[in-house]
Parts: structure tokens; C-alpha cells; sequence
């Protein structure tokens, strides 16, 4: 695992390199723990409000980022802003909305739409940030795009309960596709554990009175009090960490293509241990958002 490297170093691979082998290690393995963080969600909800499960899944990230080594920064001034923003965008805001909505749709369908990440990261490249998206990465964000709408389609037509939760969980992905130019910057100045770690530090503070309020709705019980704890440390102190790493090493446009392999492990988990129902254009949907992972992470010419 590294930390931030030169800034030279990552706007020459982040616009012409294919993926290494560690890349593609580190992408299949952040695939893995967020795919997996879809049930780990709807097996907490058993037993947990909404806000008790935002709130432990970012403390203990928090604190599992803390206590590794390398993980405490000292801000520049102007940074500060950056930062918290940060902390609402990429973990405050999203978090809260993922459990809201797997209590409209299941957890399946929630990781396929998580795929939608990258068109909106290319978006606000585009229309904020000054970049632009083309060649094959163009190419795989039309081909995940077409996917994403497949997904969508069964539970729009299933009644305003389902929608609620579709449009929840594009709300979400709308704030990833931010967060990960906001990101980008400030781990070359400093590292990504570090940036990491003081993210989910303060996102720890917005979620705390949500988190409070749900206490007394919610029962315990030790399945889904167990899949919060490694949605926490696992799904979220480790993952982030892992992907801090990857945007550091291929930029967070092509980072964010990480979200084209997460609906096929949360659709495979849903539907083997949760018995989730999922429509045949969702299926088709899945076939051309990992199309578009490969596609986005070819070598430029």
C-alpha cells in the first residue's frame, strides 16, 4: 500500500496507462468489500434504524483509520473547507442514504445502481473541473451508462416505494462522483490514510445526531450487530484506504470506474444469501456495466 504519489507521476498515468497488476488487485479487491456492503446493510436493518447503522459504520472507520500509523496531518490553511466538504460529500451524505433506501429496494438492486458513479464523476469533470472524458473511457461510461438505465427500469415500474429508493441511492452516487475530485488534491498534498482518516473523523460528528436519535427504535441482536461492525472496519476503515490508494494511483475518474464491478458482487450476494429478486434487464444491465470497466480501463493511444 502506498501513500500519495508525485504529482507529475499521477497526471502521466492517469491519462495514458492501462492498469498494472497491483491496480487491478486493488480494484477487484475494493469491488469485493463494497459489493459485499449492500447485504451487510440489509442484514444490520433486521435489527437497526437507518441512522444507528450510518453512525457505527463511520465511527468505526474512524477509528480503525486512527489507529494505524501514518494517519495524523496537520491541514494548510484553505484546506480546511476542502476537507469537510469532503467528509459530507463522500461520507455523510451517502451513507445516510444507502440504509434509507434498501428499505424501498433490496440490496441487489442497490449495488447495481451504485454503478452509476462514473457518469457522474465524468460530468463533474467536464462541467466543473475543466477535464474531459474521452476514448475509451468515454466509450465505457456510454456502454455502464445503458446498463445503469436496464437496472433502473424493473423497480421504476414497481410502484413509488421502489422509486423513493432508486432515486435515494442516485442521490447518493451523485455525491461519490463529486467527492472524488474533491479527494484527488488534497491526498497529493497528503496521503491518502491520512485524508482518510480525518475524513471519516469528522463525518463521524455530522452523523452523530442521527445516529443518537435512532437508538431507542432500534433492538440488538448479534447478526446484524456483527455485519455492522465489519461493514465498519472492514467495508469502510479498510476499503477507504484501498481506494484513496487507487485514486492516487490512476486518478479518480478512472477510480471511480470501481463502482461497474461492485453490482456483480452485491447481486450475487443478494440473491444467494438474501434470496433478492432481480429482473432479466438488470441482468443484461450487469453484463454492460463490467463492459464498461474493462473498456475504461484500457490503455489510452
Amino acid at each position: 500500500m502506498t501513500d500519495a504519489v508525485p504529482a507529475s507521476a499521477l497526471g502521466a498515468r492517469t491519462t495514458s496507462a492501462a492498469f498494472s497488476t497491483t491496480d487491478w488487485a486493488v480494484f477487484g479487491g475494493i469491488g469485493a468489500i463494497w459489493g459485499a456492503s449492500f447485504l451487510f446493510i440489509a442484514i444490520g436493518l433486521d435489527a437497526l434504524e437507518p441512522g444507528v447503522i450510518t453512525l457505527l459504520r463511520v465511527s468505526l472507520g474512524a477509528l480503525t483509520l486512527g489507529l494505524l500509523p501514518g494517519s495524523r496531518m496537520r491541514l494548510v490553511s484553505g484546506d480546511h473547507t476542502r476537507m469537510v466538504a469532503l467528509s459530507i460529500i463522500w461520507v455523510g451524505i451517502p451513507f445516510t442514504l444507502f440504509p434509507l433506501a434498501e428499505q424501498h429496494i433490496n440490496s441487489a438492486v442497490t449495488g447495481l445502481l451504485n454503478g452509476a458513479t462514473p457518469m457522474f464523476a465524468a460530468l463533474f469533470a467536464v462541467a466543473i473541473f475543466g477535464s474531459r472524458t474521452t476514448g475509451p473511457q468515454l466509450g465505457g461510461l456510454v456502454v455502464g451508462f445503458g446498463g445503469i438505465v436496464l437496472i433502473s427500469l424493473p423497480s421504476l415500474g414497481e410502484g413509488s416505494s421502489q422509486v423513493t429508493g432508486v432515486l435515494l441511492v442516485l442521490m447518493a452516487t451523485v455525491c461519490y462522483g463529486l467527492a472524488v475530485h474533491l479527494a484527488a488534491p488534497l491526498q497529493m498534498r497528503y496521503g491518502s490514510r491520512p485524508v482518510m482518516a480525518r475524513m471519516l473523523a469528522l463525518a463521524t460528528i455530522w452523523t452523530l445526531p442521527y445516529g443518537v436519535a435512532s437508538v431507542p427504535s432500534s433492538h440488538l441482536e448479534l447478526g446484524p450487530l456483527v455485519a455492522i461492525v465489519v461493514l465498519g472496519v472492514v467495508g469502510t476503515g479498510i476499503a477507504y484506504l484501498l481506494m484513496g490508494s487507487l485514486v492516487d494511483r490512476v486518478g479518480p475518474i478512472r477510480a471511480s470506474f470501481i463502482t461497474y464491478l461492485i453490482p456483480v458482487v452485491s447481486l450475487g450476494l443478494g440473491v444467494a444469501v438474501r434470496d433478492d429478486h432481480v429482473e432479466l434487464p438488470a441482468l443484461v444491465g450487469v453484463v454492460l456495466v463490467v463492459t464498461g470497466a474493462v473498456l475504461a480501463s484500457r490503455k489510452e493511444r
